[in-house]
């Protein structure tokens, strides 16, 4: 479980039937495994505390360029004059001759040139997680009873926290039997911003243009 601070529908990427994890959070994306649950809960910014911004099970983990590579995932690769859901795809990254390639995408400078700072952050670790059991709600972010959070210990704060199965059942079995998987439940809190370019240089969030 961890903090999302930002949500623009980009990591993760809950379009196209599945939910994907391909930039950012490179330790988590480091441990994640088949069948490992990954709960993003809201924060202060996003005026969500204690609310439930998406939650996945993970089904695979895959390289970038098997990412890249898979047609089945062409429609996450980001088209930056199309819909919201195109610009923000994240399947953005693959190697040639051992040197890392960066699509145009959220995570490039405002010209569309590759980002070092993302670049290295994002592809620490290698892996892509896919879900095709994900539950997605955006800026209709669901209220989790407090006292299954308070049965976890859980507090927004900085990195992610990791329970083992039996200490997250509750809030699995909660989310899983009142919404129905693989469906958005709601648009992401800032899909208006849909064409915005995010730095890991200084952490902040520029406008094209």
């Amino acid at each position: 479980m961890y903090v999302v601070d930002r949500d623009f529908g980009f990591a993760p990427n809950p379009f196209h039937n599945l939910c994907t994890l391909a930039t950012c959070k490179p330790r988590i994306r480091s441990v994640a495994r088949k069948d490992d649950w990954i709960i993003g809960m809201g924060g202060s910014r996003l005026k969500a505390s204690g609310n439930c911004i998406f939650a996945m099970r993970v089904s695979r983990r895959i390289t970038f360029n098997e990412y890249w590579e898979n047609p089945l995932y062409r429609d996450k690769k980001p088209v930056r004059n199309g819909s919201k859901k195109m610009i923000l795809g994240d399947n953005i990254y693959h190697q040639v001759d051992g040197c890392w390639q960066q699509l145009n995408s959220h995570h490039s400078y405002p010209d569309g040139s590759p980002n070092p700072h993302n670049v290295k952050n994002d592809t620490q670790t290698n892996a892509v997680l896919i879900s095709d059991h994900f539950f997605y709600f955006g800026a209709d972010a669901i209220e989790i009873p407090p006292d299954i959070l308070q049965e976890m210990n859980y507090k927004n704060g900085r990195n992610h926290r990791t329970y083992d199965l039996a200490e997250a059942q509750r809030i699995i079995s909660f989310i899983e039997g009142s919404f129905t998987p693989n469906r958005l439940q709601g648009d992401p809190s800032d899909f208006e911003d849909a064409s915005a370019r995010y730095s890991a240089e200084d952490d902040k969030v520029t406008v094209d243009g």
